[in-house]
C-alpha cells in the first residue's frame, strides 16, 4: 500500500471501528462504492493497519468453550481454566461455582423458574450468586442426607431465592428412601407435592454430574456395596439428579429412580434451559454420558475435562435436539 493508500485506509478504519460507521456511510464520506470501502477495510486487516483482538477474562478459554459447543451441539458451553494448584483429577474446582453464578445471571430473565438439583457444584454455585433477576426457586431434588439440609440443597434454594427477591421452595427430604412406597408416600406430603407442581413451570434448571466413583457420585455413596455391584453390571457410567447413564447417555436402573426424591428424566427434558455444572478429568467420560443424553443444553466444565470431552465422539444427535436415546 502506497502512503496515499495507507492514509485512506486508516481514516476509514477508524471511521469504521472506533467511530462505529456504517460502510455506506463512510462511502458517502469518501466518494467510492460501499463495495470500495469492504476492500480497503479487509486490506487494512491483511496489511496489519488493524489488529483485531477477542479478549476475554484470562481464567476463561474462548477457543475451547467454543469449540466444545459446537462439537455436542449445545446451547453455551463456558470453560474455565483449571486451578493451577489443584490435582488434575480434581473434580468439580470451586471456581466452576462462580463461572456458573455468572452465566444463570444471564440466562435468568425476570418470571423465570430456575430449578436446582442437589452436587456440591450447584452448592457452590449458589453461593457465588451476586445478581439474579426476580424469578421463582424450586428444589428439583431431595438433599444427600437430611441432616445436612441446612448446609445443602435447601440453602442453595433459600440463597437463590434471596439474591433474586423471589420465593423459595424447598424440597426437606432425602434424595434416596429405602423402597418405592416410602418415597411415594412422602412424594404426597403436602410440601414436596408442591414444590413437584413447579416442575413443569420450571425454565432454567442447574444440575450436577457425578461419575460412579466414591467420592464422586452421591447415589454411589448412598447405596450399599450390593447395589452399587449391580448397577456398575449394568455398565452405569454416569448419575445426575439421580439418575443413571450408560456410556451412550441411555438411562440404565430406572428402578432406583422410584426410590429417589428426583425430577423425572421427562420433565427435565422438556425444561428449555439445562445448565450441568462438572469439571476435572476423572468426570469427562460422565459429562459425555450425560451430554449424549439429550437432557442437557449448557455445560460449565474446565479445561481439565474439555480436553478430553474433545476428544471423545459427541454422539449421534446434537445436545439440543434433546432426543431420547432410549427412544428411535
Amino acid at each position: 500500500m502506497g502512503p496515499a493508500e495507507l492514509m485512506q485506509a486508516a481514516a476509514m478504519a477508524r471511521r469504521f471501528y472506533l467511530e462505529g460507521k456504517s460502510k455506506i456511510q463512510i462511502a458517502d464520506e469518501f466518494g467510492v462504492s460501499r463495495f470500495k470501502v469492504a476492500r480497503v477495510l479487509e486490506s487494512a486487516v491483511e496489511h496489519d493497519l488493524v489488529r483485531i483482538e477477542i479478549r476475554v477474562p484470562a481464567e476463561l478459554d474462548a477457543d475451547r468453550s467454543d469449540a466444545l459447543r459446537a462439537r455436542f451441539g449445545l446451547r453455551h458451553v463456558v470453560v474455565a481454566e483449571s486451578p493451577a494448584d489443584a490435582p488434575d483429577d480434581t473434580p468439580d474446582p470451586e471456581n466452576l461455582g462462580e463461572v456458573a453464578a455468572d452465566l444463570l445471571g444471564e440466562l435468568v430473565d425476570e418470571g423465570d423458574v430456575l430449578g436446582l438439583a442437589w452436587g456440591r457444584s450447584t452448592i457452590h454455585m449458589a453461593a457465588a450468586l451476586r445478581q439474579l433477576s426476580p424469578c421463582t426457586v424450586v428444589q428439583l431434588t431431595g438433599v444427600y442426607d437430611a441432616g445436612t439440609a441446612e448446609r445443602g440443597s435447601v440453602e442453595a434454594v433459600r440463597r437463590a431465592a434471596a439474591v433474586s427477591g423471589g420465593s423459595a421452595h424447598p424440597i426437606y427430604a432425602p434424595m434416596l428412601l429405602p423402597d418405592r412406597q416410602t418415597a411415594a408416600a412422602l412424594r404426597r406430603q403436602s410440601a414436596i407435592a408442591a414444590a413437584f407442581e413447579y416442575f413443569d413451570r420450571v425454565t432454567v434448571a442447574a444440575v450436577s454430574i457425578g461419575s460412579w466413583e466414591p467420592g464422586i457420585s452421591t447415589v454411589h455413596d448412598m447405596l450399599s456395596a450390593e447395589e452399587r455391584a449391580h448397577y456398575a453390571s449394568l455398565g452405569v457410567a454416569a448419575e445426575m439428579s439421580a439418575h443413571l447413564f450408560d456410556s451412550e447417555g441411555r438411562r440404565i436402573g430406572r428402578d432406583l429412580g422410584e426410590r429417589c426424591i428426583t425430577v423425572e428424566a421427562d420433565r427435565l427434558r422438556r425444561v428449555p434451559e439445562v445448565v450441568a455444572i462438572a469439571g476435572g478429568s476423572r468426570k469427562a467420560e460422565a459429562i459425555a454420558a450425560v451430554l449424549r443424553s439429550g437432557l442437557v443444553t449448557s455445560l460449565v466444565t474446565d479445561t481439565a475435562a474439555a480436553d478430553q470431552l474433545l476428544g471423545t465422539a459427541p454422539g449421534s444427535r446434537p445436545a439440543l435436539e434433546r432426543v431420547d436415546p432410549d427412544r428411535p
